[in-house]
């Protein structure tokens, strides 16, 4: 099942932070800790979990998207090595996820069994935002996967 597209909503609060960061393993656990430390810094201590885990979901979605098929990082003559940009923006009401990366390929919400290893990501951001969704970017490249929670 593919996810609804989606424009990205508008957070007009002053709060945003942004991370752009290699495709590689390590840029999971890197996007996990900004988003933790970024939240808790706006005082948005109760969300902390919520925006940790909806950031490591999407993360791992947009490097697995920026990878190629032999698990190697994807390079590019425009943009060398493939990078993920994660962006937070708040109004202290409601906190935007927004992910981007330059594969277009769409976000497609599965069904994993419960012997499945993986499948259950985008689950996961369903169960914990208000709504979530995706765009295509406004620079002509990539895709944005977003998800809107509530403070």
């Amino acid at each position: 099942m593919t996810c609804e597209r989606a424009a990205v909503p508008k957070i007009r609060g002053e709060l945003h932070s942004a991370l752009s960061i290699g495709a590689l393993a390590t840029a999971t656990p890197c996007a996990r800790l900004h988003a933790r430390n970024v939240v808790c810094e706006w005082g948005l201590h109760d969300i902390a979990d919520a925006v940790e885990l909806v950031v490591s979901e999407l993360v791992t979605n947009a490097v697995k998207a920026s990878i190629d098929d032999d698990g190697r990082p994807r390079y590019s003559a425009k943009s060398s090595l493939a990078y993920v940009y994660l962006r937070l923006s708040s109004d202290r009401v409601m906190t935007l996820v927004e992910v981007w990366d330059e594969n277009t390929g769409l976000p497609v919400l599965t069904r994993a069994s419960l012997d499945d290893d993986s499948g259950r990501g985008l689950m996961l951001v369903a169960a914990l935002s208000q709504q979530w969704g995706w765009d295509l970017s406004r620079q002509g490249t990539g895709k944005i996967v977003w998800a809107l929670i509530e403070s």
